[in-house]
């Protein structure tokens, strides 16, 4: 199931989704959905106890829900049940609650706003400056930040030509680039930075972009003339990319006597 997946607020409560590329639509984790609908302490057995009643009942909603992995809270991934807008539906009516006609509404609005973004890519950009803006990030950054996504997608782009497996490769590439320019690995980065679940790019500098841009639209540009046809092959494309902009950033530090790389997180950008 080929997609991405994200953190949808309804009420400022999370609900883990993740859209389907090949279906157009999105699917749901039913525990936060139930989180959101009953209020429960515990809405991982309140949905266990439910699902048991419904599939006695006969129900295919509770036969039929997928199962995804999604992000928990510990940061890890595991296998949810997950549920379609069409599913969910279904769902409300066996859980009595003051908020499903709400949550029903907010529903219809989010299958929509993905429909409206793949017709108009156009539309997403413009909701997700606003989303920046919002937050406090100023024009510059959100500029630079945008371009960061539009070169990240290059990148990927290349290696799915190339092979390369979304997930793992994907990680141990990225982290090959990191190294190379950063002096750190994904990981070492946001520890330094003293981030945990939030985005390591949301929280860099405006140099700190560029130079991350410079590192990944370098590899992009060397995979395409290498053409690696091996993953091992891919990582050393990746280092060789990575230490390009590595060098621009060494050159950098020397002429202004300062790290380019900062342990500043978002909170300090935005101060």
């Amino acid at each position: 199931m080929e997609g991405k997946s994200s953190i949808k607020l309804f009420e400022q409560k999370q609900i883990r989704s993740h859209w389907d590329d090949e279906n157009e639509k999105w699917y749901f984790s039913i525990v936060d959905v139930v989180a959101v609908l009953t209020g429960s302490p515990n809405p991982r057995k309140y949905w266990s106890v439910l699902k048991t009643r419904l599939k006695k009942e006969g129900s295919q909603m509770a036969t039929n829900c997928s199962q995804l992995k999604m992000q928990a809270s510990d940061g890890k991934f595991y296998k949810t049940d997950a549920a379609d807008s069409e599913e969910l539906f279904r769902l409300i009516q066996s859980i009595p609650s003051k908020r499903a006609e709400p949550f029903k509404l907010w529903l219809a609005r989010v299958g929509r706003e993905r429909i409206d973004e793949i017709e108009d890519p156009e539309i997403g950009i413009d909701r997700l400056m606003e989303t920046y803006l919002r937050k406090g990030y100023s024009k510059e950054w959100i500029n630079q930040r945008l371009k960061s996504i539009e070169v990240r997608k290059e990148l990927t782009d290349e290696w799915d030509k190339r092979g390369v497996k979304k997930g793992l490769e994907y990680a141990i590439l990225t982290d090959e680039i990191s190294e190379a320019w950063s002096g750190f690995s994904v990981k070492q980065y946001k520890n330094y930075k003293g981030l945990k679940k939030e985005n390591l790019r949301d929280n860099m500098t405006n140099l700190e972009l560029v130079l991350n841009m410079l590192a990944e639209a370098t590899t992009t540009e060397i995979s395409k003339q290498k053409k690696p046809s091996t993953f091992d092959a891919s990582k050393k494309v990746a280092k060789e990319g990575g230490t390009i902009a590595g060098n621009t950033r060494k050159e950098i530090e020397e002429k202004t006597g300062k790290a380019v790389v900062s342990s500043k997180a978002a909170r300090n950008l935005l101060e």
